[in-house]
């Protein structure tokens, strides 16, 4: 029986805790680093910096300790660019998905709709006019229904409202209880989308 050498790790003898199945950490030692340090590259692998005297193993628990920070970075990262037939495919999916959403709520909150236009912004997620037209982006189709959902109501509820004054958030607050996780999201993911 041959016994690996020191500089060759037996893999059943580690001890660290299992990452997630799309996690890469990769390690830099930095002598004069004081503390662990995490930072997460364009590819979306995790640089786990470990300071002297520090351990691979106490880099991975640091890690691992820190998975909603390494998903927030991770979701800000520039998604690959859609090609013109998925682009096509989710304009013509938001012509009919996104109105008729949009009607439904107008509907459920006593809100009259005059037009829907479905539009490729690349600074808006929607807007309204006066007359009850709205316009909402495409890229809506590539976000989550609840987040979707509450840039519907906060473009319905300006038929109210046409400013963001304190009495108009409370009446996004009444009909959307969840609006602020919502603008997180967007706040956090959205620039990828564009």
């Amino acid at each position: 029986m041959q016994l690996p050498l020191p500089f060759e790790p037996n893999p059943s003898d580690r001890l660290e805790p299992p990452a997630p199945a799309d996690l890469q950490f990769y390690f830099v030692r930095y002598r004069r680093a004081r503390r662990y340090v995490l930072r997460v590259d364009h590819d979306g692998r995790v640089r786990v910096t470990i300071p002297r005297g520090g351990s691979r193993r106490e880099a991975v628990a640091f890690g691992l300790r820190h998975l909603d920070w390494i998903s927030g970075q991770r979701a800000r990262l520039v998604q690959p660019a859609l090609g013109i037939e998925e682009r096509r495919r989710f304009r013509e999916e938001a012509g009919a998905v996104l109105a008729a959403r949009l009607r439904e709520l107008a509907a459920d909150h006593g809100l009259p709709v005059s037009r829907v236009s479905i539009r490729d912004q690349r600074t808006r997620w929607g807007s309204c006019g006066r007359d009850g037209h709205i316009c909402l982006n495409w890229r809506l189709m590539l976000m989550p229904a609840w987040v979707r959902d509450y840039v519907m109501i906060h473009e319905l509820l300006h038929l109210r409202h046409l400013d963001h004054s304190r009495a108009y958030w409370r009446l996004v607050a009444g009909a959307c209880p969840d609006y602020q996780k919502a603008r997180q999201w967007l706040r956090e993911r959205g620039p990828s989308l564009r």
